[in-house]
């Protein structure tokens, strides 16, 4: 009987996929649960990807004009009140503060006081409160478009939540923007949906597909909302981001008007859109395995660790010398138009101890520099997108003058793996009888059927196999397709099932 392979994670993908995420999470530092009933504590190399995330993002928002600023955390009730679809979409969700002060009752026990007049919603999204500004800044033609975007926290009180994929407290970034026409409107929202796009594929190596939702996905009080869906290791969809098409619903509740060019007081049209800490989760389940988290280089918190072997104190302050030395000579080289990013981990602990608490890291590139090698003056080199055993040893000049293109070997071979697994766990399905097979297996993926988008068949099918449409993909838009349900004329869409 073959032995069977013992992994850094248990269970494994297989055995138990969802508290494997969460044994991944835990093994990598990436965060855990906080005192606070579904809310999260990001840990160091956690909050490094986000801010690697954050980074990338912002310097792509602000190539394309949009600015800065940020909005209040509370939002009166009344402003939610204003666009009734909005409100009813997030009703539910909504944390509520009351009172403004504690004081404590006759057996010293703490309680509130000081009722306000009006209570504040903390922040579920900032449509109302940011439309209520934009009424204000916006008078003319002239200051249009107005291009803003806003890094924040959000609360929404979920019931069921998961680190990084639905928590209670999670951060984000949403665009707001007011635009003169609706032709503009309708480029930024698409625009960005494709900065999204591109973002996730060429840094997460994370492949997407860019659609519109249907009536029942869409934002509450969107007139369009269009997201990019991937696919889990699981097969299971994620909303990675999400643009919204607003039309005039907001600036009507908010009175977001301007003059025209001749002088005639025109409503203007909106857009928002955001991407949050789900990208971390995402990230997890694109890529990971059973051994721990696995990276991709372009957002990694560090490309290459130095793991220094000094088995004898009398060789030990030659390797520690020599591994400075060569994280130095890294660090000057280049990836993706930064600098390598380097980690030296000279800690006093067991080889093996160390050597594996870097793979469940997901570290890209682990390198070992013992006596030996540094005699040899070569390096003992790994890529966590391979087997951990898989380990060779590379003359130090050729190591230093390779990490590009190493990196971005290791970049490219993630994102082709998880596009190849997307594809091959993609099904066209012709006929309702196909679907119902499909889906009967809690192995299906994604399929790609013609539907005539009815709500109510829609709220049907969710209910019998637990799926949803995803979106109908942009490049079938235009394509008219038969309801593989009623036979009647419809789009092509993606069915899975969803986080």
């Amino acid at each position: 009987m073959a032995k069977k392979v013992q992994n850094a994670i248990s269970p494994s993908r297989e055995e138990n996929y969802p508290e494997w995420y969460q044994q991944v999470i835990k093994a990598a530092d990436l965060a855990e649960t906080s005192p606070v009933r579904g809310c999260m504590v990001i840990k160091p190399w956690g909050y490094a990807i986000w801010e690697n995330i954050q980074k990338e993002l912002d310097r792509k928002f602000k190539a394309t004009g949009h600015k800065n600023a940020y909005f209040p955390l509370f939002i009166p009730m009344r402003y939610l009140q204003k666009e009734a679809d909005h409100v009813d979409g997030f009703a539910k969700e909504c944390a509520v503060v009351t009172h403004s002060r504690l004081e404590a009752d006759a057996n010293g026990q703490l309680q509130p006081a000081g009722e306000l007049d009006e209570p504040l919603i903390v922040r579920p999204t900032s449509e109302t409160i940011i439309g209520e500004l934009f009424s204000k800044w916006v008078q003319s033609y002239r200051d249009l478009p107005l291009l803003i975007n806003q890094w924040a926290n959000v609360v929404r009180w979920e019931m069921r939540t998961r680190l990084f994929l639905r928590t209670a407290e999670f951060l984000w970034q949403e665009g707001h923007t007011v635009h003169a026409t609706e032709d503009d409107a309708m480029e930024e929202t698409i625009k960005m949906l494709d900065i999204y796009a591109k973002f996730s594929e060429k840094y997460l190596a994370m492949p997407v597909i860019k659609g519109e939702k249907t009536e029942a996905e869409r934002f509450p009080g969107a007139d369009a909302t269009y997201s990019i869906e991937a696919m889990m290791q699981d097969k299971k969809a994620l909303q990675a981001g999400t643009s919204h098409f607003l039309g005039q619903n907001f600036s009507k509740s908010c009175s977001i008007k301007f003059l025209n060019k001749d002088s005639q007081e025109e409503l203007a049209w909106t857009t928002s859109w955001g991407v949050s800490t789900r990208l971390v989760g995402g990230l997890i389940m694109t890529h990971s395995d059973d051994d721990g988290l696995v990276l991709p280089p372009a957002i990694a918190p560090a490309h290459v660790v130095i793991l220094p072997i000094t088995p004898k104190e009398e060789t030990r302050a030659a390797v520690l010398d020599y591994c400075h030395e060569l994280k130095q000579t890294l660090e000057a080289q280049e990836f993706m138009g930064e600098s390598v990013r380097v980690e030296l981990d000279d800690r006093d602990i067991r080889g093996g101890e160390k050597t594996w608490s870097w793979v469940k890291k997901g570290i890209p590139v682990r390198v070992e520099v013992g006596p030996r090698d540094m005699e040899k003056d070569s390096v003992f080199m790994a890529r966590r997108d391979q087997g951990v055993k898989d380990k060779e040893s590379k003359a130090k000049s050729d190591f230093i003058t390779e990490i590009s293109a190493l990196l971005e070997s290791i970049q490219t071979n993630l994102y082709n793996r998880a596009k190849a697994f997307q594809e091959s766990n993609t099904q066209v399905l012709g006929s309702k009888d196909a679907f119902e097979a499909y889906f009967a297996s809690e192995e299906a993926g994604f399929a790609s059927v013609g539907f005539c988008l009815d709500p109510d068949l829609e709220d049907s099918l969710a209910k019998q196999f637990k799926v949803s449409v995803r979106c109908i993909p942009n490049d079938t838009v235009d394509e008219q397709h038969t309801c593989i349900f009623t036979g009647q004329a419809g789009k092509r869409v993606i069915f899975a099932r969803s986080y």
